[in-house]
């Protein structure tokens, strides 16, 4: 889905990092899936994922499940 069709207001950086404005911003939609773009590209596309699909993701890395991505 383009992001543009989502609107400028309700999204966040929780993944900026200090790299030059390269960072994922995402949105909670209101039926609970969670929008997530690139903030350099902000009329670029969104991926929108379920609630059960980011709660995945977010457990798995916080279990480092992810880990194999930073070496």
């Amino acid at each position: 889905m383009p992001a543009r069709d989502l609107g400028v207001e309700g999204w966040h950086k929780p993944w900026s990092g200090g790299n030059g404005g390269n960072c994922l911003e995402a949105m909670k939609l209101a039926d609970g899936r969670v929008a997530v773009r690139q903030s350099s590209d902000p009329d670029g596309p969104a991926l929108i994922y379920t609630d059960g699909e980011i709660r995945a993701f977010i457990q798995g890395a916080k279990a480092g499940e992810a880990d194999f991505l930073l070496s």
